[in-house]
């Protein structure tokens, strides 16, 4: 029987970022419970990419948990807003989704609690950083706090902790790591804005950090793009 303190709930949305987070978890000894949300999203094939890397790594179990942010919108991901394809910018894209890794957080740290596990892990990394408010690490400590004050766990002395295990890596670093743990890159999907022939748009941010990050460690990456 699998021992749950053990266990570590991975928010895996099949991208690159969350898969070696994935790896990194089952690296360190933990038992993974794959956590993938179908938000709706406009790159829907990133959800059979999380279905193929939960396999690839054995994970104990893998939900795939629907919720509609496009009953929400506000974001090109998630709207009738189109994908930027001029380059990366410094300011908040319009592929930030309102609150996403808040509500993916508290979605995973539930699903933790009533597990009996203690540990999450999610693939935030520094890139992100100036881009994405929820993909900072004062945001990943406040939610670690959040999680004792807000779960019966925590109120009983059972800390909970969120593991960010590419937090301060580039791209470059996070595609070493990929080889290294011996994942297929492409298993996982990044691009934002997939063309109907299933190939990667190649020019949307996403895209663009991706094929620098490969290309500035040197390495092979399976996607293929459009441009």
């Amino acid at each position: 029987m699998t021992d749950l303190r053990k266990t570590a709930v991975v928010l895996l949305s099949g991208g690159l970022d969350s898969m070696v987070s994935a790896a990194r978890a089952k690296e360190q000894g933990f038992d993974v419970a794959a956590l993938t949300i179908d938000y709706n999203q406009r790159h829907r094939v990133e959800i059979e990419a999380a279905r193929t890397i939960a396999a690839h790594i054995g994970a104990v179990r893998h939900i795939v948990l629907p919720l509609d942010l496009r009953q929400f919108g506000g974001s090109a991901l998630t709207d009738d807003i189109d994908v930027p394809k001029t380059g990366v910018g410094q300011d908040i894209p319009v592929t930030y989704v309102p609150a996403r890794n808040l509500i993916f957080l508290s979605l995973t740290l539930g699903w933790a609690e009533a597990l009996g596990a203690r540990d999450i892990f999610i693939g935030v990394n520094a890139l992100d950083y100036s881009g994405y408010p929820d993909c900072r690490p004062e945001f990943i400590q406040g939610f670690e706090r959040l999680a004792d004050l807000a779960t019966k766990a925590g109120d009983q002395g059972e800390p909970f902790t969120i593991h960010a295990p590419l937090q301060y890596l580039g791209k470059a670093e996070i595609a070493a790591e990929a080889v290294r743990l011996g994942l297929d890159p492409a298993m996982s999907w990044s691009c934002y804005d997939p063309l109907p022939d299933g190939r990667a748009c190649g020019l949307c941010d996403s895209c663009r950090l991706r094929k620098q990050g490969f290309a500035d460690a040197g390495l092979t990456d399976g996607t293929v793009y459009a441009a």
